[in-house]
């Protein structure tokens, strides 16, 4: 039966495996520091990039390379000041590299005056987002008004398609049509009366059709208004 080393040995061998442990992390240190303080000569992107514009690559590019000895850190703040981009990551190839790999925002509709919210709700600012519809909301509720949006345009579908849907401050549901009708759904559960009134819809008269608004907030019923003149309807 074999002795255990001596404790003297075991000892020196545990600090020498230490030390060269210590040895190694040092160097790579040393190889990163190497890597990170040599200046920026090109940038390359990868990620959702097919989404941002060109010419706002093309900027970040050239102030990037106009200030070399940029740390990731700012690096990573400019990039993530691209229009489009919900985030960026950064990481330098050596020995002059810089690559930043985006995740870019996709826009499901207009919010308030002058941002955007994605399908998920985050609110953001971007341009050229083309046509889409308007939420509006009071700040902090755009995942919900998006949430509900889809709801309403579903319900609404045979009146027409919902180009705006908007929550008051007090909790008032109000949906715009691509005809021009607005519709006051009410506060709490709207879905029984918007499902009533899109199930009335076909069997109403032309005239009360051309209808400009409706409220529909009464427990048997809706109105229709069209300038000075308004219906009172039951289902």
């Amino acid at each position: 039966m074999s002795q255990p080393a001596p404790l003297g040995r075991r000892i020196v061998a545990a600090v020498a495996g230490a030390a060269a442990v210590a040895l190694l992390a040092w160097g790579a240190w040393q190889g990163y520091e190497a890597t990170v303080s040599l200046p920026i000569q090109r940038v390359v992107y990868a990620g959702e990039i097919d989404r941002l514009a060109q010419p706002e690559l093309d900027a970040l590019t050239q102030a990037l390379l106009a200030a070399p000895s940029a740390p990731l850190q700012a690096v990573r703040a400019s990039a993530r000041r691209v229009p489009w981009v919900r985030d960026a990551t950064v990481r330098r190839i050596f020995p002059d590299t810089v690559e930043i790999t985006f995740s870019a925002y996709r826009a499901f509709a207009r919010w308030n005056e002058s941002q955007l919210a994605s399908s998920e709700g985050e609110v953001f600012a971007a341009p050229d987002a083309g046509k889409l519809p308007r939420l509006r909301g009071p700040d902090g509720s755009a995942p919900l008004v998006v949430r509900e949006y889809a709801a309403v345009a579903v319900v609404l579908a045979p009146v027409g398609a919902v180009t705006e849907l908007r929550l008051s401050p007090r909790g008032a549901w109000h949906a715009t049509l691509d005809s021009g009708l607005a519709l006051a759904l009410g506060r709490g559960e709207w879905r029984p009366r918007a499902e009533r009134f899109a199930a009335a819809w076909p069997r109403l008269t032309e005239e009360a059709r051309a209808a400009t608004y409706a409220d529909l907030r009464y427990p048997g019923g809706f109105t229709l208004k069209r300038t000075a003149t308004l219906t009172a309807t039951k289902p």
